[in-house]
């Protein structure tokens, strides 16, 4: 197993829509491995495969007690519940954390590494992982769900890191 580099905010491959999983197959068993010993080693409490380069719809998790796994073409849905307030940070945009309201209850389904089909239904921290997530592999950084004051501050610090990839990237 490989620690993979993180790729910041304004890299290309984070801004795009990931491709799907198509091969559950050794090659896929070891990404899926990078990217736990990765987010382990950051640490964090998720990494999608675009945050390490790779543009294929895959996230790996840990939430905590029984809330660590893996998703492979995850599909996500709301259910109802309201939304949850909470602050919010991200491996890909180091060292900030904004207030970024979320959906309370979601229902997320997909494959394991091995193809084996999973559906997870999570609330609180959870689900808000899971839309972290999800957000990555269609090309979203959270930073960019942001409204008003808190996305103002957001660009500013964004642009001013030490880290942030200079691209064609919008706010």
């Amino acid at each position: 197993m490989t620690i993979r580099r993180i790729v910041p905010f304004g890299t290309p491959v984070l801004h795009a829509r990931t491709r799907p999983v198509e091969r559950f197959d050794d090659e896929l068993r070891l990404l899926v491995a990078d990217m736990y010993e990765t987010m382990d080693d950051a640490p964090g409490a998720g990494l999608a495969a675009n945050q390490v380069g790779v543009d294929l719809r895959v996230f790996v998790y840990d939430c905590g007690p029984d809330a660590r796994g893996c998703l492979v073409n995850p599909v996500l849905e709301r259910l109802d519940g309201g939304l949850q307030d909470g602050g919010e940070g991200c491996l890909s945009a180091p060292g900030l954390g904004y207030p970024t309201p979320r959906a309370l209850n979601v229902r997320c389904s997909g494959f394991d590494e091995h193809g084996v089909a999973r559906v997870v239904t999570a609330s609180g921290y959870l689900a808000r992982c899971f839309q972290h997530e999800v957000d990555h592999l269609d090309g979203v950084v959270y930073v960019q769900r942001l409204g008003g004051k808190a996305r103002r501050r957001a660009e500013r610090d964004v642009v001013g890191s030490a880290w942030y990839q200079r691209s064609t990237v919008d706010f």
